[in-house]
């Protein structure tokens, strides 16, 4: 390998795939073998659409960036992520997951800086199981005096 190519910026093409469900706005996020290629310019693309069309909120696409930003990595990747399941915050944390993930991958020595900052624990609220004798998890059968 070319010592020269540890010192160049790369691209980071990664998918990312969030499996959740229409009740619930958290998913869980996978991260498919980043691959580390020649330089990049900072361009995002969610799901084919750029970060600003699939963003439209300056909130979500903030904490896309956040993992980049902490790791002062900002104009150094071109993304290429591919998200699905739960709704746009959802989606949001999830890309900033498999993100993180997927920079330790890159430089492990960012894993401390990460941590610290929350952005490699995974949250851990799931859907709350049906019980027996009741519509939902908390919805129960009208009450009924007679």
């Amino acid at each position: 390998m070319n010592p020269r190519l540890k010192t160049i910026p790369v691209l980071l093409a990664l998918a990312v795939t969030v499996a959740g469900c229409h009740t619930s706005p958290v998913g869980e996020t996978e991260y498919n073998d980043p691959r580390f290629q020649g330089p990049g310019t900072g361009k995002v693309v969610v799901n084919g659409r750029t970060l600003e069309n699939y963003f439209p909120n300056a909130v979500l696409r903030m904490v896309v960036h956040q993992p980049l930003t902490l790791a002062d990595l900002e104009n150094k990747f071109d993304l290429v992520v591919t998200v699905a399941g739960g709704g746009p915050a959802g989606q949001a944390s999830a890309i900033r997951m498999g993100l993180s993930r997927a920079l330790l991958g890159y430089n492990d020595q960012l894993k401390s800086m990460l941590r610290q900052a929350g952005l490699l624990t995974r949250d851990p609220r799931m859907k709350e199981r049906k019980k027996p004798g009741q519509m939902g998890a908390r919805r129960r059968f009208q009450f009924s005096k007679r």
